[in-house]
Parts: structure tokens; sequence; C-alpha cells
């Protein structure tokens, strides 16, 4: 921890601690639809060299390496990381792991990983532009990026910008203002420990793509089936608007 450089990226979420570790474990939108969907986008994984950026508790690193990806996991939760290392050796499962930020991934090789996974973690980071600029830097030729995110044209909860009222099937997103607020604090849902909510726009994100070398290769807002809907309650409204967005990006 001493050598990772800090922000308040990385102050919120070693705030968090262990409350991350139960509340991404138990969210039905996570386990239920944000992790399947982006496995499924993926495709076959077996023999790739998979950067796992922003792993959190490690979920998406062992479901990789269990389908025959080399994976290497990164977070700059200490206490995610050391969780994700535990469950990985439980489970026989040959991951490394690193305490980083993701905008300096030191003791990373350049152009050594075929993939990079970001899954809900972009729009959190402090340093987009430094993140994206690792996250090229490391790939190969060619490599391609995996990223998913709040959408956000819809990435609401808070009062002044985009918010969601109601609830199940009548739940509803109202957009107040599209560019505003840029950053706030608040609990994850379910959570108590407030941390660090940012927005940024869609020309923001694909500037910055842009800017760091990626081209976008396809883009994807997942909604969920009736039957997922009729199974989890919390997934009812994304049946009718997307509040993900998943990206395909590719290294120049």
């Amino acid at each position: 921890m001493a050598d990772m450089k800090h922000d308040s990226s990385t102050r919120s979420w070693n705030a968090m601690g262990e409350e991350w570790l139960t509340l991404a474990q138990t969210g039905e939108s996570r386990m239920q639809f944000i992790m399947p969907h982006m496995l499924w986008y993926m495709g076959d994984v077996r023999g790739l060299r998979i950067l796992d950026l922003g792993c959190g508790e490690g979920g998406y690193s062992r479901k990789l390496a269990s389908a025959g990806a080399d994976v290497t996991a990164v977070d700059c939760s200490e206490a995610a990381v050391a969780y994700a290392c535990q469950q990985a050796q439980r489970e026989g499962l040959a991951i490394t792991c690193h305490v980083r930020n993701a905008n300096d991934l030191f003791g990373l090789t350049d152009a050594s990983f075929d993939v990079v996974l970001s899954s809900m973690m972009l729009m959190d980071v402090e340093d987009l532009a430094g993140t994206l600029a690792e996250a090229v830097r490391v790939l190969k030729p060619g490599g391609r990026m995996f990223v998913s995110m709040l959408h956000p044209c819809f990435d609401g909860n808070h009062e002044s910008g985009i918010g969601r009222q109601g609830q199940g099937e009548t739940r509803e997103v109202v957009v107040k203002n599209y560019f505003e607020p840029r950053e706030w604090d608040a609990p994850l849902p379910n959570g108590t420990t407030s941390v660090i909510w940012r927005h940024r726009t869609l020309s923001e994100y694909v500037k910055a793509f842009l800017a760091a070398g990626l081209i976008l290769t396809d883009m994807h807002e997942p909604r969920a089936t009736q039957e997922e809907a009729d199974l989890f309650r919390s997934l009812t409204m994304i049946r009718r608007i997307p509040l993900f967005l998943y990206w395909e990006l590719k290294k120049c």
C-alpha cells in the first residue's frame, strides 16, 4: 500500500473495507445480471492473459480463471485484494494479485495482456485518462478492453441530476440535468459507508477512449429478459431502461 498512488478514489474504496465484500456478493444486479452478461460478452477466454482491473472481491477473476484464462487481479482496496487472493487459493486457482491505483500499474509489463476487463469501476476513478493510458500500455497490439459501467444517461440516485423513483414495475428514471452533478458522496445500495460517485457524459467517455488510443468495436445495452425480471424484482426496470452500458474496445 505504501507504494500505491493515492487519490480520492483509492481513499474512498479503502474506507469501504470489508463492507464491499458482502455487498458485491449479495447484490442481485451484480450477481444475476451484470456479471453474467459481461462473461457472455467476453466470450471464450481460454488461453488468454487477462487483467481484471478493479477486481474487487475477485468474482470475475475466479470465473475467468476457471474458464481457462491466465488472470491478474488488480484493485486499490487492500481488503478486497486480500480476499480475492484467499478465495483463489481456496479454489485452487492460480491468480496473480496486486494492490494498485488503476492509473499506475507499476510492475506490470508493457504489451503483456490480451484483454483488460474493467467492470463497474471506470466511472469511479478520479483519473480517467491515466487509467485508460495504463490499460492501453499493458495491452498487446490489437488487444481488447471490455468495460461495463452505470449507463451515463440513466446512472441516477442523486436528486439534482438523474434520479430514480418508484419501485418494481413502476420505477422510473427522472433526468433533471444530464450534465450535473459531476461528483457526490453516498453509500452503495444497502450499504452504510459513503463512497465517491462520479458522472461523466457519453461524449467524455468516447473522447477519452479515442485519446488513449482505443477504437470502439462494439457497444451493448443489456436488457433483462422477462424470466430474469420474474425471478429478481430488482431487474424489472431493466426490461424498460438500460441501467448499464458495455463497451468493447481495441488497442490501435
